[in-house]
């Protein structure tokens, strides 16, 4: 067996997505790759994009697969993601068990590669945290999913990420049932987070969903060290307004001691 074969049988493992540059990196051309189809070692996917098979042929690439690519391969600057984060750190009930949408951190969907948009059909969901002045090392945390080890965002940038997305792609019900979970959250990175965000309308609704569920890590954030902005905002459609926070939420969220006011 070659040393080139050898370092890509301890590189990889069956089912494990593989990219061309990547082994171009190390040194296997694209000629050697071909090789290594025709003879079985590889199985391609798309031009560039290959997955090491396994004996019964049935263990292929999923998009925990394709995930882990992007950033351990291409070393792209993408995470896992608002609601996906969550629910792979036990966080949330609303795993989808088949077609999972799933959440994905980056910074401009337009430099991922087409590969990964169109991977498999999968029903990609892009975060992006444009608002925030910058994310370090400490908003991230590991998860392993599927046997596949993933960066994703803590529960506190998961949080804020599923807030900001209120909306948009998440309804606001599901966000605050979300929310009511997140008791043992970090009021030192919560407020180092909200600190930096410049999304005024994401900034007021995280803040009344800590109050209205009365987390007990909310009593130790400051809010004068928040971009609050000034002026109403209309979240929801037909909702009723809060007058602390300044911003229309649905029904169901106002307190009876409120609606009798």
């Amino acid at each position: 067996m070659s040393s080139k074969l050898n370092w890509l049988i301890n590189h990889t493992s069956p089912g494990s997505l593989v990219l061309q540059q990547w082994l171009t990196k190390h040194g296997i051309r694209y000629s050697l790759a071909q090789k290594y189809t025709q003879s079985g070692w590889l199985k391609r996917l798309s031009s560039g994009v290959y997955y090491r098979p396994e004996p019964s042929g049935q263990l292929q690439p999923d998009w925990a697969d394709a995930l882990q690519a992007l950033t351990q391969q291409l070393q792209l600057p993408v995470h896992l993601a608002g609601l996906s984060s969550l629910t792979h750190q036990g966080l949330s009930h609303y795993l989808q068990l088949h077609s999972e949408q799933v959440w994905v951190g980056v910074k401009s969907r337009q430099t991922l590669p087409k590969w990964f948009r169109e991977f498999s059909g999968q029903p990609w969901l892009y975060s992006g945290n444009h608002k925030l002045k910058e994310l370090s090392e400490k908003d991230f945390t590991t998860v392993t999913v599927k046997g596949r080890e993933l960066i994703a965002s803590r529960p506190e940038l998961a949080a804020y990420e599923v807030v900001d997305a209120i909306d948009k792609t998440i309804r606001f019900e599901h966000a605050a049932e979300l929310f009511q979970g997140l008791v043992n959250l970090s009021p030192r990175k919560v407020q180092s987070l909200l600190n930096r965000s410049s999304a005024v309308q994401t900034n007021r609704i995280f803040l009344f969903l800590s109050h209205h569920f009365n987390h007990p890590w909310f009593k130790r954030l400051d809010e004068s060290q928040i971009e609050l902005g000034s002026g109403k905002r209309q979240v929801v459609a037909n909702g009723r307004f809060d007058e602390r926070y300044q911003i229309t939420v649905p029904e169901s969220l106002i307190t009876k001691e409120r609606r009798s006011d």
